[in-house]
Formats: C-alpha cells, sequence, structure tokens
C-alpha cells in the first residue's frame, strides 16, 4: 500500500471517529451528592461578627460540612461546592451575606 492510499483510508476514517466521539451522551457522574447547605438557615448571622462560635453555628445550622470566611480582597478558589458555606464579611468585620458554594 502506497503511502498516498494509506492517508486516504486513514484520515476518512478518523474524521468520521471525532465526529462520531463529538455526537455522544456524556455519562453524568455519579458521586454528585444532592446540595446539603442551606444559607437560608443561617440568615441570622447577617451583621454580626464572624466569631469562632458564630461561624460554626452558621456551618451547623446550614447543614454544610465546610465552611470559609470571605473577607474583602481574599483570594478564593472559583469551584463550586454544595456542602460549602461561604460568609461574607464587609471590611468592618460584620457578615454581609452567606450563600452556599
Amino acid at each position: 500500500m502506497s503511502p498516498n492510499a494509506f492517508i486516504r483510508i486513514t484520515l476518512p476514517v478518523a474524521a468520521l471517529s471525532l465526529v462520531l466521539a463529538a455526537c455522544a451522551t456524556p455519562i453524568p457522574p455519579t458521586n454528585i451528592s444532592p446540595a446539603a447547605c442551606n444559607a437560608e438557615a443561617a440568615r441570622w448571622a447577617i451583621g454580626r461578627a464572624p466569631d469562632e462560635a458564630t461561624v460554626e453555628r452558621a456551618r451547623t445550622e446550614t447543614g454544610s460540612k465546610s465552611v470559609r470566611v470571605l473577607k474583602p480582597g481574599t483570594a478564593a478558589t472559583m469551584d463550586f461546592r454544595p456542602d460549602r458555606l461561604n460568609i461574607d464579611v464587609n471590611d468592618r468585620g460584620a457578615i454581609t451575606g452567606l450563600r452556599c458554594g
């Protein structure tokens, strides 16, 4: 088989394989747990200082596995975790918002 004949056969087969792969329906991951965080359950914390007791109570009452306090200018990853409570704090040290993710 000549190199040109090999290319003429291989190239269309490769292109067809790519097209078929692009049309395949992705299988959703099965290890995703339902959102276990309910930020509304800790609305009482807005306006308070994010001390250890307040943060832990908010985490517990929202059903979150983890919590992070985000002050102005704090670097944070953008990954979404439905079981994490994010507590936003203003520059005066008061909680301004709570959200899951």
